[in-house]
């Protein structure tokens, strides 16, 4: 007897899948059509969804309608809308219609490849996608798998850190003699301004957190990493008797887009023999642009780069590109090789195996979304969306500038424009501009968040929402100025 006549349920009914799809695909593209509608931060109090969903599963399955009623209800309500053109927070997920399809096709595939033979394919296109990427960034030759490095996709800036991290570890003990104690020697180093998530990458690999040093940046040095403050703190752990290990250095800062100098931060880390890591999480791809380059100078020093894609080169979530000048470090850190995944070309040495790169066994078959978003789009259009977006930053800052009320905090970069209402005598600073963001993104019309450098608060506005336009930043100027009026108001009665 045949599954369909022993029992109706089929888990991946074919007859029915294309039209349920499409109309999970006419949901979608309603919700885009009307995410200007939708307060960009989400409103709901916690625990808000449990009052409105069963607090038990279904026993007879619900109707696609029923479910989909049921996101429009309950779900969408619930949701910051990070798709929204009025969404200047963080820094964006982009997404575009090839990143979709890839995601679809990689779904629908649904492979598993962890190593070569369990999707040749899936192995192959990820190391052809990060050439590719690689040239578009003109990386040198000793990154990519054409020349004598090589790269991998993750899913996060975090997951490369922390592989990264170990890679670094694993040798340096080694060289130390190979005792686990020597691990509380070992001194990580990054900028004030680095991601909180490098510190929890150093303390997943072992490192004691006495032994981070955040090197100080200031206004001298537009928040960047000064490379002598780095060698002075190398030096004082090497009189010490510590081992200098890893530099994290950040091409466009969380808080204010700020830029470390890579070329001269390669040479302290040459110099030292340690590991510099370059985080391009956002920026990085700004960088196919010639004109933005140059923040890359230096990069032929460091020892691994990654970035994101899914923050603004229009691929969904999730997808992070590293690349490793030596992979057999990580290979050496990563691999395992139990006798069930055992086979002819593994043994070979000719294919790479991704388990070997990465902190899971499993994988998703990311490359497929990237190389779908590259190839709709080409090198000339994803540089043309590259240049539109910081067009429209520029065109914001100087909105502000303009302002007597406001002033920039740090010069913008590339995207992010830090700025702050200017406190009135005796109105504490933060205070005011925290009220006034407040203000902002409690109205629903755009959402945006802070940061703090040198113990100033401003607020960031960060564009790079697929579907941001310039009348979005216009609309978002006359918000904020609306709401500085009734802010700077209650602080005079």
């Amino acid at each position: 007897m045949s599954r369909a006549t022993e029992n109706s349920f089929l888990p991946l009914d074919i007859g029915s899948f294309g039209e349920e799809s499409k109309a999970v695909i006419d949901f979608i593209a309603d919700y885009y059509k009307n995410i200007e509608k939708y307060p960009v931060q989400s409103k709901v109090e916690p625990g808000y969804l449990s009052s409105s969903l069963p607090d038990s599963a279904p026993y007879s399955p619900d109707s696609l309608e029923d479910v989909l009623n049921d996101v429009n209800d309950s779900i969408l309500p619930g949701l910051t809308h990070w798709q929204s053109p009025s969404f200047f927070a963080y820094y964006q997920a982009s997404s575009s219609t090839a990143g979709f399809l890839g995601e679809m096709l990689c779904s629908a595939f649904n492979v598993v490849g962890f190593n070569w033979i369990s999707s040749p394919a899936a192995t192959e296109l990820e190391s052809i996608v990060l050439d590719w990427m690689a040239k578009m960034l003109k990386l040198p030759s000793s990154f990519l798998f054409s020349g004598t490095g090589g790269g991998v996709i993750h899913g996060t800036t975090c997951e490369a850190v922390v592989c990264t991290l170990a890679a670094a570890r694993d040798k340096a003990l080694k060289q130390l003699g190979g005792s686990w104690d020597n691990i509380t020697k070992l001194v990580v180093y990054a900028s004030d301004q680095t991601h909180f998530t490098f510190q929890k990458a150093a303390k997943l690999v072992g490192i004691p957190p006495s032994n981070f040093r955040f090197i100080q940046t200031s206004f001298a040095t537009e928040f960047a990493m000064p490379p002598q403050l780095l060698r002075v703190a190398i030096e004082n752990d090497i009189q010490s008797g510590l081992v200098p290990l890893y530099i994290c250095a950040t091409i466009g800062t969380t808080a204010c887009g700020a830029v470390d100098p890579i070329a001269e931060l390669g040479k302290v880390a040459n110099e030292y023999n340690l590991w510099l890591h370059i985080d391009a999480a956002h920026a990085g791809s700004a960088c196919i642009c010639p004109e933005f380059r140059h923040f890359l100078d230096g990069v032929e020093l460091a020892s691994s780069l990654s970035m994101n894609p899914h923050k603004w080169f229009l691929t969904n979530m999730d997808c992070c590109c590293l690349w490793l000048k030596e992979p057999r470090f990580l290979i050496d850190s990563l691999s395992s090789n139990p006798e069930y995944l055992e086979n002819n070309a593994t043994k070979s040495n000719v294919v790479v195996d991704y388990k070997d790169w990465q902190v899971t066994l499993s994988r998703r078959f990311r490359a497929l979304k990237l190389w779908l978003v590259i190839r709709r789009h080409g090198v000339e259009n994803l540089m043309r969306h590259i240049r539109s977006d910081v067009e429209l930053a520029k065109q914001f800052e100087a909105l502000v500038a303009k302002d007597e009320r406001f002033e920039i905090v740090v010069p913008r970069r590339i995207v992010l424009v830090f700025f702050r209402l200017k406190p009135k005598h005796g109105v504490d600073g933060r205070e005011l501009n925290r009220k006034l963001l407040d203000a902002i993104n409690s109205s629903g019309r755009a959402f945006m968040t802070q940061g703090v450098v040198a113990g100033i608060f401003a607020i960031r506005c960060v564009v790079g929402a697929t579907l941001t336009q310039e009348h979005h930043l216009k609309d978002l100027w006359s918000l904020i100025q609306e709401k500085a009026r009734l802010v700077l108001l209650q602080c005079t009665q």
